[in-house]
């Protein structure tokens, strides 16, 4: 089918509405694209696919290559690697030999099981709160989006730092939304003051720990002037809980913050190693969520196997020895690629990105990097705008030194190929 894009130069956000094509005409023509970029070797704009689960090594194939390789991986938000910690297996094995394998119904109508109450409990206890503060969902992504979606309406206003994630985004489709440029306090201030006097809930909605950045939130600054102009605070913190802070609680406990924030959102699919979200906020959100979220009333909830997050929450304190080895692989891996002259922005956490601009050289630089024995993340537009395509990093308290060493090589060979550091840029 034929159209006036580029495919040269195009990137995934020139094909969310083509005029002039109905629905099956403009997924033919995305069809060709990708078709395209696989031909000429942007293999990482299609899945690829592990055949051994997480781990600082893993076995996948691609349409680059049909035969299981062995990688190093940096794609993995399994910091911890506690999907394969004996004691979490073990205790999801007993949760299934218990329970079964689902948990049957939606939470308000007899899916709700004891597992799923003490794991409420724990993460409540975890953030010091009281015991019925926390509200757990299957995936962290309708952990923001569910709960949103129930507590803002047409007389509400959602302010969004701009870099939040896509569940935020979905989250606030039926309430009025304002954005400010990422962690820009001046123009947060000039929104908060605009909407005081006409809108009843003024919900400003930021990260604790950037997703493609990994730069944190000025989070004290931006408390203090929601609650200035009579705002409320939501963190999502997905990818600080369990990894950042003197004990784990995340970019929220760095900032002293715990006890703070209004509604706290985070995923149970990363440090904890598992699948799920949940929200911490006071008693009364939570029991309003529980009978008014979508989600809640009409989805099923997690299943026996989440029982192993029982024994994961409470190895974030029992085995710090974790978190001090994410940290440690951290600090080397960024010195490491500073001193190959590559741009690592700001991050401060275990999510590092290598910032290239071009997408089609990111692409390149993508598919050389598993070539390589490198499996990491090619992000473009719609995950990043579309002059920012980055290699994604993500580390994990088991890679090795010989790993990160291994990466950085394969790094400094693609530099020399595609010129992506600072000083090799045309």
């Amino acid at each position: 089918m034929k159209t006036n894009i580029n495919f040269l130069k195009a990137s995934f956000k020139d094909f969310e509405n083509i005029p002039d094509l109905n629905a099956f005409e403009r997924a033919e023509v995305f069809q060709e694209f990708t078709n395209y970029m696989e031909e000429n070797g942007q293999m990482n704009f299609r899945f690829m696919t592990s055949i051994n689960g997480c781990g600082p090594e893993m076995w996948v194939t691609s349409p680059f290559n049909k035969t299981p390789t062995k990688c190093i991986s940096l794609v993995s938000n399994d910091y911890l690697n506690f999907t394969q910690h004996p004691k979490v297996k073990q205790a999801a094995i007993e949760g299934i030999e218990k329970y079964g394998t689902g948990a049957g119904a939606s939470p308000l109508i007899g899916g709700h099981h004891d597992y799923h109450e003490l794991l409420q409990r724990k993460i409540s206890k975890f953030f010091h709160r009281s015991e019925d503060s926390a509200l757990i969902f299957t995936t962290g992504y309708t952990a923001n989006s569910a709960t949103l979606l129930a507590l803002l309406k047409k007389e509400d206003i959602a302010i969004l730092d701009m870099a939040v994630h896509a569940s935020v985004y979905e989250g606030c489709k039926e309430t009025n939304v304002k954005m400010f440029l990422h962690n820009d306090l001046e123009t947060l201030e000039r929104i908060l003051k605009d909407a005081h006097d006409k809108f009843l809930t003024r919900l400003v909605i930021i990260d604790g720990v950037y997703s493609q950045d990994g730069d944190l939130a000025k989070m004290e600054e931006i408390l203090k002037l929601t609650k200035q102009y009579g705002g409320f605070l939501m963190v999502d913190d997905a990818h600080g809980i369990g990894v950042l802070g003197e004990t784990g609680r995340g970019a929220i406990e760095i900032f002293n913050m715990l006890d703070k924030v209004d509604i706290i959102s985070g995923t149970l699919s990363k440090a904890f190693g598992h699948v799920g979200g949940f929200i911490v906020a006071d008693p009364k959100i939570i029991n309003f969520l529980k009978f008014q979220s979508r989600q809640q009333v009409f989805s099923s909830t997690s299943t026996p196997a989440a029982a192993g997050l029982l024994k994961a929450i409470d190895l974030i304190d029992e085995e710090p020895q974790w978190r001090k080895m994410l940290m440690e692989n951290v600090a080397y891996f960024k010195k490491g690629l500073t001193d190959l002259g590559l741009d690592i922005g700001n991050t401060e956490s275990a999510i590092i990105p290598v910032k290239i601009g071009d997408a089609h050289k990111t692409g390149d630089a993508g598919r050389l990097l598993l070539k390589a024995g490198v499996y990491a993340n090619t992000i473009v537009y719609p995950g990043v705008a579309r002059k920012n395509a980055r290699i994604r990093t993500s580390l994990m308290a088991t890679h090795t030194r010989d790993h990160l060493d291994k990466a950085l090589s394969a790094f400094e060979y693609i530099d020399q190929k595609l010129h992506i550091s600072s000083t090799k840029r045309e």
